[in-house]
């Protein structure tokens, strides 16, 4: 029998502020861009005190100011969170060999050759994470990753579900769709639109009015996801399609000095990236976007994949210059794609 762990922190940014910062626990903590809810920014994470507010993931910090003025809004330290998160993953690393590293705050174990039960294992992980980083975290267990991350959500926070096959009826499908992976709000009003709200009605369609509705591929995975089924294995190893950055000023820009500086500078960081992964990048995409929201690329494929500096920086401004300014720029950016080991 497969079982698979997921391992999801416990509103992982905030929490590490409140924790090194005793005097927040207990307030709606806001974690997001510069920290100045005045300015442009998203909300990266917020406290269990401010979703109470209504704030959420992704929303502008300007919106979820006026939800909740008395919030504390912090900016974003990734040095601190990644520092923590690398605790977090040495303390999986003890359970299991086999790891897939989602990102800085959650993660899937395959635990199917442990002989200990899921029960002692998750709380066993549950504690260890909490003794050393003074964190919670949320942990489900599944006979794959689909409901292994949608266990993990369903008692948080410091949660611990185990689901098993027999489980599906009644414990998955009464659940919303959105609560599906890859299920998002396009798909979820499509669904409603057909009469379809929970994952167990979802779960009766045919599939073949599911293809019917949205194509093959898209239509067999939401057939096979209302049943529970997944055997997607787990990835230790991730070979990255493409390295970027960009940056939304906090006023728009008309100054060619301004975007070209910009510009060199977020050039500078994503080939530092580059190099620290050892790959080399055959295409090089420049991203504008206007203060109308259009946004505009340009791609230009070197002859051979380059990681230097100078190379991909004229690469960039080449691209550039095939951009007519006419309007003031909102946000600036850079992709490296095609990339190669060299």
């Amino acid at each position: 029998m497969r079982r698979i762990l997921h391992m999801d922190m416990d509103a992982f940014f905030a929490a590490v502020e409140q924790k090194r910062r005793p005097e927040l626990a207990g307030k709606p903590v806001i974690v997001g861009g510069a920290g100045d809810p005045t300015r442009r920014g998203v909300v990266s994470t917020a406290s269990y005190e401010a979703r109470k507010y209504g704030i959420h993931s992704a929303m502008p910090l300007r919106t979820a100011y006026k939800l909740c003025p008395e919030g504390v809004f912090l900016a974003v330290d990734y040095t601190e969170y990644s520092r923590v998160s690398g605790i977090v993953k040495n303390v999986l690393r003890e359970f299991s060999p086999v790891m897939e590293d989602m990102g800085i705050d959650e993660a899937f174990l395959d635990i199917s050759d442990s002989p200990r039960s899921s029960e002692n294992i998750g709380m066993d992980i549950k504690q260890r994470i909490r003794q050393a980083t003074g964190l919670t975290c949320s942990v489900g267990i599944a006979p794959n990753k689909l409901l292994a991350k949608i266990a993990s959500d369903m008692q948080k926070p410091d949660g611990l579900t185990i689901i098993v096959e027999s489980d599906i009826a009644t414990r998955i499908w009464p659940l919303p769709v959105r609560k599906l992976s890859g299920v998002g709000p396009k798909t979820g009003a499509r669904l409603t639109a057909m009469g379809i709200i929970t994952i167990g009605e979802l779960a009766l369609q045919p599939l073949e009015s599911l293809i019917s509705e949205f194509g093959h591929s898209y239509g067999s995975y939401l057939h096979e996801a209302s049943q529970g089924i997944d055997e997607r294995p787990l990835i230790t190893f991730w070979e990255p399609r493409s390295l970027s950055r960009e940056t939304t000023f906090e006023r728009d820009v008309s100054d060619w000095q301004v975007l070209a500086r910009t510009l060199v500078e977020l050039v500078k960081e994503v080939v530092a990236d580059l190099g620290e992964r050892g790959y080399g990048s055959r295409t090089v995409t420049v991203k504008i976007r206007f203060d109308d929201f259009k946004t505009h690329t340009r791609s230009l494929t070197l002859d051979a994949p380059a990681n230097t500096e100078d190379v991909i920086r004229r690469a960039a401004f080449e691209c550039m210059k095939r951009v007519a300014f006419t309007k003031k720029v909102r946000l600036i950016g850079v992709r490296l794609s095609g990339l190669d080991k060299i």
